[in-house]
């Protein structure tokens, strides 16, 4: 598929750029559809891409070098600020935010595993799905002058604890606020985010799944939506626990090792989206470029396949 024109790229600077690659119909050996295709404003028509919004507006490089990461975004990440800042953009048919569900049953919009602040001498850290909603919601900008915000901070990848600020800022939020706040026309990419580190049984995924799914039944109405997990179990109950809405899988596509194997391959994941009746892929665009062919078995086998990353 082409770049983006120019003056696309230019607009949507800070934006992961996400193809989406699908066949226009089934191969004749491909299995029997799903209730529902992707929406079509997701699928790429020939010669061009389909751009989503990461976290809105892209993610913050929070300690990183100006200019380090390519298109680090001004506003807070996963807020309602950046969602409808993403929406403005012609281009822009969908954003990605990443949602977990708090201890009493709110499914949030934060993408780290964990939330910290600074207390008198230390740093505070917090696991967010051990958090009451209302605490989730004392982190950061408050919406009511008269409440005391806990300054957020953030951990690096090299380890180290960091003010986390942004040029412009924003309260966290909810994924009801994010439904009845951003453009309807904007398509929703719902990654359900699990911690890699936690071993989660069956009962807590459905609880945190059942979660989030009432909050989209009840709220999506005519609004694009699919579903992303890296979490394969997560995926395939979603998958289980409905129809109506696309479910794909995320993976690195063997850009780095885990211990579950069916996230160390594109291959690995195409298997698991034919076994379990998947929508198709989201990869690094790194996997792609390491495994070409991958981009045809996935198109064989009726898969659709985005992308997400940067190609250096």
């Amino acid at each position: 598929m082409a770049l983006l024109p120019a003056a696309t790229r230019a607009a949507a600077a800070g934006l992961c750029r996400i193809a989406a690659s699908a066949s226009s119909s089934p191969p004749s050996s491909a299995p029997a559809r799903r209730e529902r295709e992707l929406p079509l404003a997701l699928l790429a028509e020939r010669g061009k891409m389909v751009v989503g919004g990461h976290r809105g507006m892209g993610m913050n490089a929070v300690g990183a070098p100006p200019g380090a990461r390519v298109g680090a975004a001004r506003e807070r990440e996963n807020t309602l600020l950046s969602f409808g800042r993403a929406a403005a953009h012609a281009a822009v048919a969908f954003v990605e935010f990443d949602v977990q569900v708090t201890k009493d049953g709110c499914p949030i919009i934060f993408h780290d595993d964990f939330i910290l602040t600074q207390g008198i001498g230390a740093v505070y850290e917090r696991r967010v799905t051990d958090l009451l909603l209302e605490e989730f919601l004392s982190y950061g900008p408050q919406k009511e002058s008269r409440k005391v915000s806990k300054p957020l901070l953030r951990r690096t990848g090299d380890g180290r604890v960091l003010n986390w600020s942004t040029e412009e800022d924003d309260s966290l939020c909810t994924l009801q606020e994010v439904f009845e706040c951003v453009s309807p026309h904007l398509g929703f990419n719902i990654e359900l985010k699990f911690d890699d580190n936690v071993l989660h049984h069956k009962k807590d995924l459905e609880r945190a799944l059942q979660a989030i799914l009432q909050v989209v039944f009840q709220n999506a109405r005519d609004r694009p939506v699919f579903f992303s997990s890296f979490h394969p179990d997560a995926a395939m109950m979603t998958r289980e626990l409905q129809s109506l809405y696309p479910v794909l899988f995320l993976t690195e596509g063997g850009t780095s090792k885990h211990h579950d194997s069916r996230r160390n391959s594109l291959n690995n994941a195409i298997q698991v989206c034919l076994e379990h009746d998947l929508h198709g892929i989201v990869s690094d665009v790194r996997g792609i470029l390491k495994n070409p062919a991958a981009v045809v078995r996935a198109q064989e086998s009726n898969l659709a396949l985005l992308t997400y990353g940067q190609l250096k």
